[in-house]
């Protein structure tokens, strides 16, 4: 029954937004999702079934999320040098906004685990460095179709890099760039920070890419 299946994973996760996942009632999830209470432990056995399922789709979305940012552009050798260190900037925003907004994301990607928090989770999940591996992985991926051969251990090293400074701001976000006074009211202003910080977070995992190793620089350097 996918679509139950699905509809129990919401409902189990709108519970977690609301309250510590010890005070949610698998009783309540079943209700919340229109099923019985048979279905929901058909479908995963047991509460802490539940859990390790809700984690996992919710780190499934996250890593399709950042497949889905970093498929964008690819548009060919001439301009891959300037365009892949931006789709992994943006797929390391990404990272960042998702944490902030999906206390499992985030959970998953720290390895840091609250009392508010499945703690059966916690032990089924991937371990940190194997999302951080896994965000490396998808990044190399994606470029190197476009990457120059000779240039693809350099690209796997700043994939790499960019991978852990992506799990390092999602542990200590980093201090945002100001651009221009944020909106009034505190709503507007919070987005603006994590908008600002979300840039912070881009600009230092472009970084990681350094200068590109194609320009005319370097390829100068290797001709002296």
């Amino acid at each position: 029954m996918p679509a139950a299946r699905e509809s129990l994973l919401d409902a189990a996760y709108t519970a977690l937004t609301a309250r510590s996942w010890s005070e949610i009632r698998m009783v309540e999830v079943a209700a919340a999702a229109g099923v019985s209470r048979q279905t929901l432990y058909n479908e995963f056995g047991s509460k802490d079934g539940l859990a390790r399922a809700l984690v996992r789709r919710e780190t499934d979305n996250y890593l399709a999320g950042v497949a889905r940012v970093l498929a964008r552009g690819g548009t060919g050798r001439s301009t891959a040098h300037r365009d892949g260190p931006a789709r992994v900037g943006a797929a390391a925003a990404w990272t960042l906004r998702t944490a902030r907004a999906n206390p499992l994301v985030r959970a998953a990607l720290t390895g840091c685990w609250g009392d508010r928090l499945p703690a059966a989770a916690a032990a089924a999940e991937p371990a940190p460095g194997e999302l951080v591996g896994r965000f490396c992985a998808q990044a190399v991926a994606a470029l190197e179709p476009d990457w120059p051969a000779e240039e693809l251990p350099a690209l796997g090293t700043a994939c790499e890099t960019a991978a852990r400074l992506t799990l390092s701001c999602v542990v200590a976000p980093p201090a945002p760039v100001p651009s221009g006074t944020a909106p009034p009211g505190r709503v507007p202003a919070q987005r603006a920070r994590r908008d600002q910080e979300a840039e912070a977070v881009s600009r230092l995992v472009r970084g990681a890419f350094g200068r590109p190793a194609g320009d005319g620089t370097q390829q100068a350097a290797r001709r002296g």
